[in-house]
């Protein structure tokens, strides 16, 4: 059985290949070869998939929790549309195969069962993906959990889901920071808030004392760094631990720091440091403190950020005459420009997978967010408007997360765009919200 960790915190990575292997050992037995469930994203006639996803048996006061979540993340990915539960010609039992004819009729083509039974102070989830098509089961799998955590199991079995009929990478496990913004807008309060990918269990990580300015998620640890500013203090980049709360100030006390972005391993920190009327790009090692500046010139370097692989790092400079994206290697070398065309480019942020980056473009008036290759050809506007600024990745690089801020009294949202530009969502968030930085998958995976 898969005991999952806490959702407080990410498992070590002895403890992520022990639930790849229990999760292995556990799966039910998937169909014969021919069942060929599957989504093609992408092309002019995309049209997602209809699916149904049953409601699960079991405790009623857990179950309900678990199919509801595994609908709505499915239905916000943007690729399957969800069988309204009047259609639903049965209740499906979880220990037999379903009335395939009376679901073919309903149109769908996938049908999600599933059971949650609580044993021994400990609940068991389970689940089974039908091709209806072909009358075939897909995959199954069973996990262990306690009740306090059992919603996170509905996002497990969404990215299985997910995963088996797209064959895209997992996101639904995965955790949203952002700027939370309460009060007037002339005096915002902005607190580092966290909170699961579809707007549950938000808690915030700061008081407010300070304002906090782009939060980004460390990718190998439990932490998170950010720019903060005390009423008549410099702006400095801290970090904070999300799992002990430990909290650190990084750089120098007499220079202004920002857009702290680190490095795949964790190690290092790559952020502005301001030096007189310029900012330079600077990296720091997280365990000695050693700073080293890899840019050194007249100009405002600003929001650098690593390639997955750490070779690389993209950034943003008014080197040129206005802010423009460009590519250095990880040691500095060899800068050059990468976006061009009308407006200006700025927020640079790469695919987990390596294969876009995404950036704000402003022209015309409006912000678009847009997404190109890694050496500025092939650009496409996922979505452009009044404001749209601060695009990070899910974890897959298949969805972008971004604020819009419609300007006047009101504040900023957080929503997603596919890397197709077709699925627009927003995400729900307390308040205002702006600056998102979107977590790596939670298992580890």
């Amino acid at each position: 059985m898969l005991h999952l960790p806490s959702v407080g915190r990410r498992p070590t990575s002895c403890t992520a290949r022990l639930i790849a292997l229990f999760a292995l050992l556990t799966a039910f037995l998937a169909g014969p070869a021919q069942a060929q469930l599957q989504l093609r994203i992408g092309g002019g006639n995309f049209q997602p998939m209809p699916i149904a996803i049953a409601d699960f048996g079991g405790d009623p006061s857990l179950a309900g929790l678990v199919s509801g979540v595994v609908t709505n993340n499915l239905r916000r990915s943007g690729y399957f549309t969800p069988l309204d539960h009047a259609r639903f010609p049965e209740q499906p039992n979880f220990d037999a195969a379903p009335n395939f004819e009376k679901w073919r009729a309903t149109g769908v083509q996938g049908l999600v069962t599933g059971r949650v039974v609580r044993e021994a102070g400990r609940v068991k989830v389970e689940f089974r993906l039908w091709d209806v098509t072909s009358g075939q089961q897909m995959t199954g799998q069973q996990y262990g959990t306690d009740a306090a955590n059992v919603r996170r199991t509905g996002h497990l079995i969404s990215d299985a889901v997910y995963t088996k009929i797209t064959g895209l990478g997992p996101w639904f496990d995965s955790r949203i920071a952002f700027v939370d913004e309460t009060g007037p807008k002339e005096n915002r309060r902005k607190r580092l808030m966290v909170m699961d990918q579809d707007g549950a269990n938000v808690r915030a990580i700061t008081t407010g004392e300070m304002s906090i300015v782009a939060p980004r998620y460390s990718p190998a640890t439990q932490d998170i760094a950010f720019m903060a500013q005390a009423n008549g203090h410099q702006p400095r980049v801290q970090m904070i631990n999300l799992e002990t709360g430990s909290r650190q100030a990084l750089g120098n006390v007499d220079s202004m720091s920002a857009s702290p972005r680190f490095s795949p391993d964790g190690r290092k920190i790559v952020m502005s440091v301001q030096q007189g009327g310029n900012a330079d790009i600077v990296t720091m090692d997280l365990a000695s403190k050693a700073q080293h500046a890899i840019t050194n010139g007249m100009a405002i370097d600003t929001s650098p950020t690593y390639s997955p692989d750490g070779t690389q790092i993209a950034f943003e400079s008014d080197r040129g005459g206005s802010q423009q994206v460009y590519m250095m290697g990880a040691d500095g070398s060899n800068p050059h420009r990468i976006t061009f065309g009308p407006g200006s480019a700025s927020q640079p942020a790469f695919s987990p997978r390596g294969d876009l980056i995404a950036y704000t473009r402003q022209r015309n008036g409006g912000f678009a967010i847009c997404v190109s290759k890694p050496d500025g050809t092939g650009e496409r506007v996922l979505t452009e408007g009044f404001h749209n600024e601060g695009p990070t990745f899910a974890p897959n690089g298949q969805y972008v997360l971004f604020f819009r801020d419609p300007g006047g009294q009101g504040g900023g949202k957080l929503f997603m765009v596919d890397i197709t530009g077709k699925v627009e969502q927003p995400v729900p968030t307390p308040a205002y919200a702006s600056d998102p930085t979107w977590s790596p998958l939670l298992g580890g995976r």
